[in-house]
């Protein structure tokens, strides 16, 4: 197991336990299940082992996909639960493959830049994909806040491919999706969701670890092509 968890900063410690504690404080406070706590734990272990680069995340990620599919069922949020079924259950298992055979000697994950060509290209079809999937939203008569739901299905297919193909670009996506994902709880609390205050503390939780992910994957990125 050692060799899975490898080494820990001083400020991914910090980081992971803060956020913990603050899920477990709402929890007691808000009288949360202990089934969105554990949501938001695997969530916020997944997303600091993917800043790593390490294969665990995908464990985690596949409890915190299915538990979260089915807060965004509840809620009324179907773009995110048809693209948690049906996209990060079976990417999952894809991007643990993929990145067990794209690893060093020494086992860190061998990342990638992309060109500017394919940089602008996945940004014409986040914005072209998220326009015509807030459309067919719309007409679901109980779709919630359509758009900013669409925005956050495709930036989240989008990212997940960069991921998987270990591009370090993945995470300027997840910058953007992180904050609208956060607009969209606010949205859902002001509306009545019991879940809404920590999905909202999740999220941004999520959204500082992209930024230090982007850190982290920056310079992993620019240490293979030296």
């Amino acid at each position: 197991m050692g060799n899975y968890l490898g080494r820990w900063s001083l400020y991914e410690i910090a980081w992971l336990g803060l956020f913990s504690g603050i899920a477990i404080v709402l929890t007691v406070i808000m009288k949360d299940t202990l089934f969105g706590f554990t949501v938001f734990l695997t969530g916020v272990l997944c997303v600091v082992l993917a800043a790593k680069g390490n294969l665990l995340t995908y464990v985690f990620g596949m409890y915190n996909t299915l538990g979260y599919a089915y807060l965004a069922y509840v809620n009324g949020l179907f773009g995110e639960l048809a693209l948690n079924l049906l996209f990060f259950v079976p990417m999952n298992v894809i991007g643990y493959m993929m990145w067990k055979r794209h690893r060093l000697s020494g086992g860190e994950l061998v990342m990638k830049q992309m060109n500017l060509k394919n940089l602008l290209l996945v940004a014409a079809v986040c914005v072209l994909g998220s326009l015509l999937l807030g459309f067919a939203l719309s007409f679901i008569p109980s779709q919630n806040s359509p758009y900013i739901d669409a925005i956050t299905t495709v930036l989240s297919v989008m990212a997940t491919f960069l991921m998987v193909k270990r591009f370090k670009e993945q995470w300027l996506l997840y910058i953007v999706l992180n904050m609208f994902t956060v607009l969209l709880w606010i949205i859902r609390l002001l509306d009545g969701s019991p879940d809404g205050v920590l999905m909202i503390v999740m999220w941004s939780a999520y959204l500082i670890n992209a930024i230090y992910g982007y850190y982290i994957w920056n310079k992993g990125a620019r240490e293979v092509r030296q």
